[in-house]
Order: C-alpha cells, then structure tokens, then sequence
C-alpha cells in the first residue's frame, strides 16, 4: 500500500458553499502569503502549527506536528497544546493547507515521506489522516517535496531534486484525496527548483531555485568549503503561464532565490524573492508588454558576511516586507510601498539563528522559527530552537511569548501554519443546515 489512509470523520460542503461561508466568518486565522485558491479567514488566530524536525535524544527523536496556543483570550496562550509523532526524522521542512485547509499537508526533505493532518475535526489537535510512501516513485524520480501549494481540489508540490541527488527537478500534482496525477519537469536551462507562487488574475506562476540532495543534506560547514559544489546552485526565476503548466521566462537572479511572495493588493503586479548566497533583495516586475523583470533591489545586511537571507513575508497591504537571515539571527524589515525602491526600517536580532517568518493577515502580530536544515543548524549554544511570538505596530517589534522546543522536548521548529476554531465550527454548523443536493 502506498497511501495508508487512517479512519476521520470528513466534514465536506459544496465549494461554493464552502467559499462563500469563509468570507463571512467574523472571526478565524489566516496569514499573509497563502495560495490565492484558499478560503479566505481573518482575524485572531487560534492556535500556530509548526512542523517540527526530530532531534536524538530529545523528547521521541521524531519528526512532529506540534500545536500552540496563539489566541490571547485562551487560557492555553503560548502554551504547547498537542503534538503528534509521525515516527523517525524525515527532515521535516515545509507544508501547506490543501483548498479547503480541512487538511494541512507536510512533507520531508530526506526520504520524501507526505504526511496530512486533519485539522477541522479538533483544530486543537491534529491528528495524522494519510501517510504517501510513493512520492518518488509516482513523480517519476522527484525527490524533496518542499513548497505544498493549494490549487482548486488538488495540491501543487515543488521538489528539490531527483533520484540522482542533483538539483534537477519538477513541479508535482496530488489531488487531494493523496492520487498522483502530473509531474512537469522544470524547463531546459532552469533545472533547480524551490518554490512556487501564483498570481491567479495575471495567470502567472513563479518559480525558485536551490540546489540537490547533494547539497542540501550535507552540514553547512563542510559544503561552504567546497567549490565545487557551491557551483551547484540555481539562479533562475521562471515564469509560467499557470493554467497550461507552460514555461514562458527564464529570469536571471543570482545566488539561489529562494520564497517568492506576490504583492497582495488589486493591480500590484509584481513579486519579490531573495538570493541566499548574494544576500540580496530583488523585484520580479510585469512590463507593460506583459512580460517580467528581475531586478535587483536591496543589500540584506552585508553581503560580504553571507548573513544568509532565508524566508520572506509581505504584509497584506503590500507595505512591509520582513526578511530573515539565518547565519546572523536577523530580521530586516523592509518599506516596499514604493516596490523599486525599498526602505530598510528595521533590524532586530531574534536569535542566534532564525528561520521561518509568518504575520497575520491584520499586521498586528509576527511569528519566527528557529530551524532551517539539522545539517545546516548551529551547535552548540548557538543551536537556540525556538518558537517567538511578536506584536508589530509598523514600527518596532514587541515580544508575545516565547518556547524553547529544545526545553521542552520536541525538536527543531521549522514552517508555521496558522489554526482556527471558528473556522472549522462555522463550516460543521452551515454544513448541517445545507440544502437538499448539497455536498455533505
């Protein structure tokens, strides 16, 4: 058996139903560079999903999906709520809500193992639904799922390399019952993959670039030393057309781009992405022609240094951009009100390493982790594992909470992914009094 599918009670409804009672919810969760194809919820979040790597020794040593109290009007506010062991270390790394977020996908960088949580029968604790063995083998020799992108009933993965271990890759499609259904390898001179992105009204998809298996399960130390392998990685943007899955550009961007955040607001076309290797910030830009730009916009501290830039989030009013570099523990935030010309307005020292960035969709609160590969972690003292919670007023950064996962037995913290209790209520409820021939 490649997918072993675990007993859950599914709460279903007709998508438009599903849609319309998502936007009408007074209260929920969402934050800020979520896939466009998901039902949007806002307000307080209650609970923060992370997906947390396994270390030796420390609590299981498991891979495990640890959730956290994050609605101050809760008495389980900055507490661990539930945790659940998927059993051995994977290298967890990233996930995503699949189109309804009654399930929340995540995956490991290691052996290619896919995990999904229900998340809507107890939004305070998860529990493990589905398990896919066969993601290398159905795509056709992809390994690393990395990005998981909702799309309408189907989820869009990213991989980061192949059987072989080097950086060529493709983008993969599941549907969300766990069935493989599409592998499309990256294009001819833009092998690399990392993340995808898609702005829904320009019928644009971006895509990133890393590097193989090769590289990214060795310890940091020993791959910066050598030359050889730090030839091997990309240095492209592509950009597709989403609904033929079509390559149309290959944008040059230096040092491994790697998240891409679309502007959020109606008739800002443009993008942003990092390099990690350059340090440097740069623009994706639609031309009046319709074609696309890459333009290099900022330096993210000194790039001499290799402060290492990581994870992005934009607000979603297209006015802060908050970076994070993981070798120096820092968050830069960034003014791009006016896009081509970004403003350094804040940088804040969170830890001796930072990872993962999530903001709420109101602006009011940030979110940082601490992991980003256990090869490519500190040691040490240095090795701080921690989940912050933070206040933003658009100018500084108050500290909320703060949980040590190393204390506390349960690894390292790597992506975020925010819970909602009414969310999930209001879809049972409006589920129950659905007319005659809805989907139940």
């Amino acid at each position: 058996m490649h997918r072993r599918e675990l007993p859950v009670r599914p709460v279903r409804l007709a998508p438009l139903l599903a849609l319309g009672l998502a936007l009408a919810l007074p209260a929920g969760a969402d934050e800020t560079c979520q896939s466009p194809y998901l039902p949007k919820v806002i307000g307080q979040e209650d609970f923060v999903y992370v997906w947390t790597l396994g270390v030796e020794g420390v609590g299981d040593g498991s891979d495990k999906l640890v959730t956290v109290g994050a609605n101050p009007a809760r008495a389980d506010y900055g507490k661990v709520v539930s945790s659940v062991s998927v059993g051995g270390r994977h290298e967890a790394h990233h996930g995503g809500f699949n189109s309804d977020r009654t399930r929340l996908w995540v995956g490991g960088l290691d052996d290619s193992m896919i995990y999904v949580f229900d998340v809507a029968t107890d939004p305070a604790r998860p529990r493990l639904a589905l398990t896919i063995d066969d993601f290398v083998e159905r795509s056709g020799g992809v390994v690393g799922p990395h990005t998981f992108y909702a799309l309408p009933g189907s989820m869009l993965i990213t991989g980061l390399s192949n059987t072989g271990g080097d950086g060529r890759t493709a983008l993969v499609e599941y549907a969300n019952d766990g069935r493989w259904f599409r592998t499309i390898w990256m294009p001819q001179g833009a092998e690399y993959g990392y993340d995808a992105r898609v702005n829904a009204h320009l019928n644009r998809m971006l895509t990133s670039s890393f590097t193989g298996r090769d590289n990214y399960m060795r310890p940091l130390p020993e791959l910066i030393q050598d030359a050889e392998a730090m030839k091997n990685f990309g240095d492209t943007v592509v950009v597709w057309d989403f609904h033929a899955r079509k390559p149309l550009q290959t944008l040059s961007v230096p040092g491994a781009p790697l998240e891409i955040r679309w502007a959020l607001q109606p008739r800002h076309d443009y993008a942003f992405t990092t390099a990690a290797l350059t340090s440097k910030l740069w623009g994706i830009f639609r031309k009046d022609d319709g074609t696309f730009e890459a333009v290099e916009l900022h330096d993210i501290g000194n790039p001499a240094d290799v402060p290492l830039p990581v994870d992005i989030s934009l607000s979603a009013d297209d006015r802060y951009l908050f970076v994070d570099s993981f070798l120096d523990g820092m968050v830069r935030v960034f003014d791009v009100s006016t896009p081509r010309k970004p403003e350094l307005i804040l940088e804040k020292k969170i830890g001796s390493q930072v990872n993962m960035v999530s903001q709420s969709w109101d602006g009011k609160r940030v979110y940082f982790t601490s992991s980003l590969l256990a090869n490519w972690d500190k040691s040490g003292e240095e090795d701080e594992q921690y989940l912050k919670a933070f206040g933003w007023n658009g100018k500084t950064l108050e500290p909320r909470f703060e949980i040590d996962f190393r204390a506390a037995g349960l690894g390292r913290p790597h992506i975020m992914r925010f819970g909602s209790i009414a969310f999930h209520q209001g879809r049972v409820a409006e589920g129950a009094k659905a007319p005659v021939g809805a989907s139940r």
